[in-house]
């Protein structure tokens, strides 16, 4: 059976890579990363319970410590009561490259040569460490440095062509977690919340609201 690596964060994109990887019956390693946002005991709650139940569970790293100080809205929780957050404030410097790094150096540890993301082409702001380009350059980058590859199945996909593989899947949408803004409850209103209720609705969820909850 191949072995895998899946970054995994609880959200419906990662979830529906896990569901897939499942269908082809891989042996699938997920990796979860602490890197300080406010909502991190909720996403490692979600990705233990949404991953498939004949899955390996979850490793947890922290890389915290990086963000100290960080004036991110995903990592000082607003009060939504009072503050407005834009794209912007969300934004993580070097995030996803660390992400991508750090399970690279775990895959080669343990002998695997596959890393899977269930990042998409991003429309937020100045996440350009998600976008399809970013994607691209960096499968020419990791050819030079060392034998693991990168799979991002979704990477031009679109949230709702998503969505729909995870209703075909069986994934358990109503329980994936992904809000930007809100540690316990998704907003409904940051650029992750609307764009997923968005993808669900064009799915076919009659109740999207539901679904996200």
């Amino acid at each position: 059976m191949r072995s895998v690596i899946l970054m995994a964060s609880g959200g419906l994109d990662s979830t529906t890579v896990a569901y897939s990887l499942k269908a082809q019956q891989l042996d699938v390693n997920p990796v979860f990363f602490d890197y300080g946002q406010h909502c991190v005991e909720m996403e490692w709650n979600r990705v233990n319970e949404v991953l498939p139940t004949a899955m390996r569970r979850p490793e947890r790293f922290d890389i915290s410590d990086l963000f100290k100080g960080s004036t991110s809205r995903l990592i000082n929780e607003a009060d939504l009561w009072r503050d407005s957050v834009s794209d912007d404030d969300l934004y993580v410097p070097y995030r996803t490259m660390l992400f991508f790094a750090a399970a690279a150096a775990r895959a080669q540890t343990m002998g695997i040569v596959e890393v899977y993301t269930g990042f998409i082409n991003s429309n937020h702001a100045k996440e350009i460490d998600c976008t399809a380009e970013f994607m691209n350059k960096l499968d020419g980058l990791v050819e030079n440095i060392g034998p693991v590859r990168f799979i991002s199945p979704f990477r031009n996909s679109s949230k709702t062509e998503v969505a729909q593989m995870a209703i075909r899947l069986g994934v358990p949408i109503g329980r994936t977690y992904s809000c930007q803004a809100a540690s316990d409850f998704p907003c409904g209103a940051c650029p992750n919340c609307v764009e997923r209720l968005h993808a669900l609705e064009d799915a076919g969820l009659t109740h999207p609201t539901e679904q996200a909850e």
